[in-house]
């Protein structure tokens, strides 16, 4: 039911807005207006962020849907009966024990990695994955390819082999 939903907000924001789905073009944008806070020249020398304040405003529906986010996993949390919230995953925890400020660091160092790599890809997760892959665009494809024929051998190197169930 959710990939459906998603599949029709996707429709909805390419119907009524002409743009795909994405995120990681916001962080882009927070970072060319925070650095300019710091030094304007800096940010309007690096054609990478002047690019990216030249093209959009900061505030869009873009940031309203990063912002809304933590919201959104927070309802489905709440609707699919999640009472409690789980900051260190019983299969983190059973490969790396249960420090929360090394669950966060890794989790952090993973979420760098894959925007750094969406960003050199011309995208983000969900811009690639899901708006790419409805419009069946070869770029897209490609990227999620390699996503997961890179993500499962890293998951199976970090978490290890085993096939039990960890509860």
């Amino acid at each position: 039911a959710v990939g459906a939903l998603i599949g029709i907000l996707s429709w909805v924001t390419f119907s009524l807005m002409g743009k795909a789905l994405g995120t990681s073009t916001t962080f882009v944008h927070v970072a060319a207006f925070l650095e300019g806070l710091i030094s304007p020249e800096h940010v309007y020398q690096n054609e990478y962020y002047a690019k990216s304040l030249q093209t959009k405003p900061l505030l869009d529906w873009q940031f309203a849907l990063v912002l809304l986010m933590p919201f959104g996993a927070w309802l489905g949390a709440r609707l699919g009966g999640e009472k409690r919230v789980e900051h260190v995953p019983s299969l983190w925890k059973a490969r790396f024990g249960s420090s929360r400020g090394k669950r966060y660091l890794g989790a952090f160092i993973g979420g760098a990695l894959v925007l750094f790599g969406a960003r050199l890809a011309g995208g983000c997760t969900s811009g690639h994955a899901i708006s790419g892959g409805l419009q069946f665009a070869v770029s897209s494809w490609v990227f999620m390819v390699a996503l997961f024929g890179v993500g499962i051998p890293a998951a199976m190197a970090i978490y290890g082999r085993s096939h039990k169930s960890v509860q």
